[in-house]
Formats: C-alpha cells, structure tokens, sequence
C-alpha cells in the first residue's frame, strides 16, 4: 500500500485538555459557512520558541516519550513497551511497568544484544511493516510470563525474567526472520534461507519443517503483495495446540524479474527484484499443514470442487486456525477482488474445504483482520462491508448468520476483544464522528453500542489475552502520545506514559505557539460531505492575506482530517509559523467513510479526487484572509501523485506543487493495489491511460518540485524519471532533488533537514517570490 510514509503516526497518545476543538463529540459539526477568522486556537500552555526544522527531526522526539510494542503480560502483571532514548530517538530499549505499582524501569538493555547488519530480506521485509529504527525493535512473551523470546539482527534471544539472564538461541547458520514463541511457549519458529525450522526450548533441537525453499521456492513467507497490500507480514500459523504448523509455500518463477538501480552516494548497487507489476504474473501459491511429530506436509485444496472459478491465479490474504486445532480457516480471494470467501477445512478431509461466507462487489472487496472464532460456542464474528458500512456480524459454524452485531451510517475501525464470559464484543470505530477513533463495546448476543474509551481523539487499545482489561494508546490534536491501563468499562486504572507537556518535556518550549485546526465540512459535486482542516498562521492578522499550502494524500485506506497527534504535522505547524495558511481535505476515495465514498475512483484515479480538492480551493478563496493566487499543493506517495495530477490538471487553482516519490503510470505499480482500484489493465485500457499523470504533461506551465529516494522498491524510482524525461521532452522547467540510498520512507535525521528545508525554501520562492 502506498501510504505516505515520509511522516510516521505515533500509535499511542494522551489526556485531553479543555481546548477550543470543534469536533463532533464535542458538538454538532460545522458548516464551512460557521469556520470562523478569528485568532487560531492555541493547543498548549508552554514557551513560544519557534519552530525549526532541525528542531523537528532531532532527539529527544518532539512528541516527548513515545512508546511502541506495547504488550500485557499473559499474566497481567506486567506492561511492557519499547522505548527511544533520550540521545537516539531512533535506538530502542524494552521498558517494563508493574501494574500492582505503577512503577516503571529498563527491563532490559538492547546493548545486551549482539547488533550485525540486517540480511536484504529483513531490510525490505521491515520496510514493509513500516519499522524503523534499532536496538529492539520486537519481542514476543512466553505464555508463563517467566521469558521474552526477542529478535535481534538476525539472532534469537531468549529473555529469562527469572534470573535475568540472556540466552543467544541456537538456530545455525543464517539470518532467522519471522521469529516467534509457539502457543504454549513450548518451540521457537523461524524463517530461514526460504525454509521453515522449529527449535524445541526444552530439547534444543533444531528441526527443518521443509527443505525445498530457494530460488523460487519460498516457505513461510509472505510474498511481496501479501506483505506490501494486504497486510500480511507472515506466511506461517501456529495451531494452538502446537501439534501442527499451517504454512505458504510461493512459486515465483513466473513473477517477472527486473534489474532495480538502487542508487546510493557512492555507488549503485543492481537488485534483482521478482515485482509484480499490474497486469504481470503473480506468484503461484499453495497452503500446506506440516506435522510436528512427523513432519508429513499434506496440502489444502484452494477451491471447492463445485467451484466455476477453477483459476490458480487468486490471492490468499488470511490463514487461522480454529480454537480445537482440528480446522483450519483461510480467505480465497479472486484476482479482480470482486470475490471474497471464508473457506473451512478439517485436518482429515484438507481436499475439501467447505465455504462459510462469500463476499461479493462490483468494484472490490476490502480486506480486514477481524475474524474471529469463538471458543465456547460454534460461531464466529465475521466483518463486512455489505451494507455499505464495516460491521460486525455473527455466524455460526455453518455459515448461517445469527445477528448483526453493529449497523448504521458509520464504519467499524478494527475488532478488539471479545469477553466471552461476560458476553460483550470490544471494538474500535467512528459511531460518532469520522474524524475520531473511539472504542466501543456490544453485547455478543447483539444489543445496544456502548462507548467505552472517554477522551475525544484516536483511541488505539490493547487487550489482555484473558481479560478485559486493556492499554489505550491515545492521542490527540493537542497532546502527544499517552498510554494509559483501563478497566473493562473505559475506567482508568494507572498511566503507563503520562507524556503531559510541562516543563521540562521536549515539546514545552514551543507549545505555546502550537496551532489547534478548525475542522469544517463541504460538498463534492455528488452531495457527498468532505471533511477539512485548517490551520491559520500564527500569529495572525485577519486582515491581511496569506499564501496556503494544500497538504494531500487522497488515497484509499487513508485519513488526514483527523483529530489526532502526527508527526505529519510539525511542517505543518512550522509552516503556519513562517505566515502559512494549511489546508487539508479527504476527499471521496478515502477511508472510514462507507463503499459509496470510497468507490468513486473504481476504474479511474485522479478524476475524483482531484475535483474535490478544486472544492477545497474554491472554499479557500472564498476567506477574506487567503491569498488566491499563491496556493500551492504538496504530498508525498499517492499525495505525490495527487500534487502532480492537481497540478497538471487543474493549473488554475495551484500555483505551484511538491511531489514525493509519486506513482505516476499505474502500469508500473503492483498487482494487488493497482488492480483493485483500476482492474487489469487489458480490460481498462482507457481508465489506466486516464489515471496516469503523462497524459496532462502538456498542461505544465511552472512551478514544480519533484523529490524522491533513488533506492525506492515500493514506489520505484523510474516513476519519477519518467516524468523528468516527459518535462524535459516538453521544454518545461521544474526542479528536483533525488536523494542517494533513501527508501520510500525518507529516514534519517539528515535527509529529513535537508527535505524540510528544500520545501520550504521553494514554498517561500514560488508563494512568497522570495530571492
């Protein structure tokens, strides 16, 4: 998924204050009419030291202690995080939390752990999970709570909380990826050289579940779409039981092969890549069960034998065993992703998989994570868009549905937790408002919503494996990232982070100038609602006019108008404080608005999405305080595409715009994205032609910056080279910078500066006609 990963979001966040936000939790949502041009609202007490772009990207982290990896011991007693030092932002340590006490200390130093080189594998295999940084960066807790498994740079360490002592695994030659405890924390598994090994703790024999991986030949690995586009990282399950594995095996012989230049400051270095591109070939894949006791592989049929559709060329997004360790579930996915099946095979019958539940759409079917079975009665909650809105519904064992659980105009975010002794379904969604994520609870045997969580912004909990009892990561506009433990009603129990900006906290001596946006809503040209916010200048003049820069993303699964805590938003925030308007609107394709919203752009990108941000610029000329004449645009990934389609099509309305490693011909994206929005190129020829930027080249009058890392696998270099060439082909001048060794993400405290700062400069050159 392209998603803009120059900025990372921060999972976890913090109390709210009293401040001025106009959200719809907190009242009815405005009219554009009622956005007011009074002076902005002010987030934070604290100093007014400006802003710079150094400041933004140096330690400690603005956002003051941000923990990640967060986890409850399967005993309850412990909360355990990981957390950036002072020094290094980016260097990672494992922190521990009593819950008895509240007390918080190191729990183990990732010095203690050998650091080597990451293999190529899990350098692209991190990227993909958008993880970043070093030190420990993951870990997994026994299901005693006496011993941490913990991966570390290729090794396997293990953890013994009992005598705090650090074992280095033996698991052989090689670089082990995938890494994690068995159910009952009896085995460790891993990846390796493309195979699959379990090492047994008690025994330490290392044992080989598969042997013909390489080349081609991938085990238990994730191929790159499932990895990159649906949003699975693994390509191996564990039964719960332990006695068996349940695992992928890819043939990638017939994805085409390609030659990448990543280009670095001293030097290139060719990478043969199997990528594939819309409309090429995909991998072959195929689901086995492989025995631990044994160590027989027997093969799971992929599609009913009463089937129409007896094509291999499908997707495999979800694997998961159910409770008994007797059946096994997976999710068939047509190509076109016009189809969806939950399919359900027994250990003695894997040739005959049976269907529970079919998903069926004219334009896609979107994926999630939210199956779940039950453990004391045959049923399972299944989520679905199939009234235009995600929602939670329960079927039995046989695929019959036995109630809805959740219903109406408003989207469910992700299932949480299921208690089901007590009988109440957890989950996370926008009941009250698109722009927040709040938690929610429902009884299983259906029945009325309840909201749990309690502080208006985005609430992202962690549940206790046996109770309910759960770790809210939490953030909003006005404070960084908090964490905090609750009861099974939303009750707080201890802070793990408070996080508050006081004296002596990172962001203190300038949160006195940071700005609070006023949302507000307008209109697409179908009647549909668009959500905006706006950040004024500060400080500000409302009788003066300001030049305004349009952030964007517009791709689907994603949300900018939010209230929520974002790195995304310190240029922001340093913008507005060098005499900017900001402007941000989700336009129609993008997420947590329903299928109707969402599925404008089917069949052609850039038409819709870049008609809405025409709105977003007319309402802008419409203020008193706005300078209509300098509006640039800027994003980055499909925000990169967005500002040259916005730019190329709509030369009218932007001034100028900022490109980030864009996709710019669909043709060279992958399948799985691609084709979800488009189809297969042979069937939408015109549609591919119409979505891609060179077909308005010609429209390019001035004012364009283009930026993107020459090492880039996701959204490939040539994708920007190209239009280099179309440009220079046209005699159009624009600019670019191009950075050695840069991914897709822009990491780096270095490359970051010298971005920030190049964006700025050209924003003040092209709105302000700086020299």
């Amino acid at each position: 998924m392209i998603k803009n990963r120059l900025t990372w979001f921060p999972a976890c966040s913090l109390k709210v204050r009293a401040v001025p936000l106009l959200i719809a939790s907190q009242m009815a949502m405005i009219s554009t009419a009622m956005i007011s041009t009074t002076t902005p609202a002010l987030a934070m007490e604290g100093g007014k030291l400006p802003l710079t772009i150094e400041r933004m990207n140096a330690s400690p982290a603005l956002a003051g202690t941000s923990p990640r990896g967060l986890k409850l011991s399967p005993d309850g007693q412990r909360v355990t995080y990981l957390t950036g030092r002072k020094d290094n932002q980016s260097f990672y340590d494992l922190w521990q939390m009593d819950v008895k006490t509240g007390e918080s200390s190191l729990l183990l130093n990732a010095d203690k752990l050998a650091t080597n080189e990451l293999s190529d594998e899990e350098k692209a295999r991190r990227e993909r999970q958008r993880i970043y940084g070093e030190g420990i960066m993951e870990y997994f807790w026994a299901d005693d709570s006496q011993a941490l498994l913990i991966p570390a740079s290729g090794n396997l360490y293990y953890f013994s909380l009992v005598d705090n002592s650090v074992t280095q695994l033996p698991i052989g030659e090689g670089f082990a990826t995938d890494a994690r405890l068995s159910p009952k924390g009896h085995f460790v598994s891993f990846v390796r050289d493309q195979n699959l090994y379990v090492l047994d703790l008690a025994t330490k024999k290392l044992q080989a579940m598969t042997t013909d991986g390489g080349g081609a030949i991938k085990n238990a690995m994730a191929e790159f779409v499932a990895q990159e586009e649906m949003d699975r990282m693994t390509g191996y399950w564990w039964a719960p039981d332990e006695s068996a594995i349940a695992f992928t095996r890819i043939d990638e012989s017939a994805v085409e092969q390609v030659t990448r230049n990543e280009i670095y400051a001293d030097g290139i270095k060719l990478t043969e890549q199997r990528y594939p591109a819309a409309g090429k070939n995909n991998v072959d894949i195929a689901l086995g069960v492989v025995t631990l006791k044994d160590k027989a592989i027997n093969w799971v049929s992929l599609r009913e034998e009463n089937r129409k559709d007896k094509s291999k060329d499908i997707y495999l997004p979800r694997v998961d065993w159910l409770p008994d360790s007797k059946h096994l579930s997976f999710q068939w996915q047509s190509r076109d992703q016009h189809q969806l099946d939950l399919q359900l095979v027994a250990l003695d019958a894997l040739t005959k998989p049976k269907t529970l539940v079919k998903e069926r759409s004219d334009a896609w079917v979107n994926l999630n994570n939210d199956l779940h079975f039950l453990k004391q009665q045959s049923a399972f909650i299944w989520a679905s868009e199939r009234d235009g809105f995600n929602h939670l519904y329960l079927f039995d064992l046989k695929g019959k549905l036995k109630t809805q659980l959740t219903k109406g105009e408003w989207a469910v975010d992700e299932l949480e937790y299921i208690d089901e002794t007590a009988g109440w379904v957890y989950f996370t969604g926008r009941k009250d408002t698109p722009i927040e994520k709040q938690l929610y609870r429902v009884p299983l045997a259906g029945g009325k919503v309840e909201r749990v969580s309690k502080q208006a912004g985005m609430h992202n909990p962690v549940f206790a494996d046996n109770q309910s009892v759960y770790l809210d990561y939490f953030n909003s506009l006005s404070q960084p990232p908090q964490i905090s433990l609750h009861g099974d009603e939303g009750q707080q129990l201890a802070w793990v982070e408070q996080n508050a900006v006081k004296q002596g906290h990172p962001l203190y001596d300038y949160a006195g100038l940071w700005q609070i946006p006023e949302f507000g809503e307008l209109k697409a040209e179908d009647g549909q609602v668009l959500q905006t916010r706006l950040f004024k200048p500060v400080p500000f003049d409302a009788s003066k006019k300001y030049p305004v820069v349009v952030r964007v993303y517009g791709g689907p699964h994603a949300q900018l108008v939010t209230n929520s805590w974002s790195e995304q938003d310190y240029f922001t925030q340093y913008l507005v404080q060098q005499g900017y308007v900001v402007f941000q609107l989700d336009n129609r394709g993008s997420a947590h608005r329903g299928t109707q919203f969402e599925q404008v752009i089917y069949r052609h990108l850039g038409e819709a999405e870049v008609n809405d941000q025409k709105v977003g610029v007319e309402y802008l000329r419409s203020q008193p305080f706005v300078d209509a004449d300098n509006v640039a645009i800027y994003g980055h990934s499909y925000g990169g595409y967005m500002a040259l389609m916005s730019l190329f099509k709509a030369p009218d309305y932007f001034k100028a715009a900022i490109s980030g490693a864009p996709v710019t011909d669909w043709r060279l994206y992958d399948t799985h994205y691609t084709e979800r929005y488009l189809g297969h190129p042979e069937g939408n020829e015109k549609g591919y032609e119409a979505s891609s930027v060179f077909l308005y080249v010609k429209n390019y009058q001035a004012g364009l910056l283009m930026y993107h890392g020459m090492a880039d696998d996701n959204v490939l270099f040539e994708n920007s080279t190209r239009v280099y060439k179309a440009l220079q082909d046209e005699g159009k001048l624009f600019q670019m910078i191009d950075y050695p060794g840069s991914k897709h993400s822009m990491r780096g405290e270095k490359v970051r500066n010298h971005l920030y700062r190049s964006l700025a400069d050209f924003l003040d050159r092209q709105l302000k006609n700086a020299k």
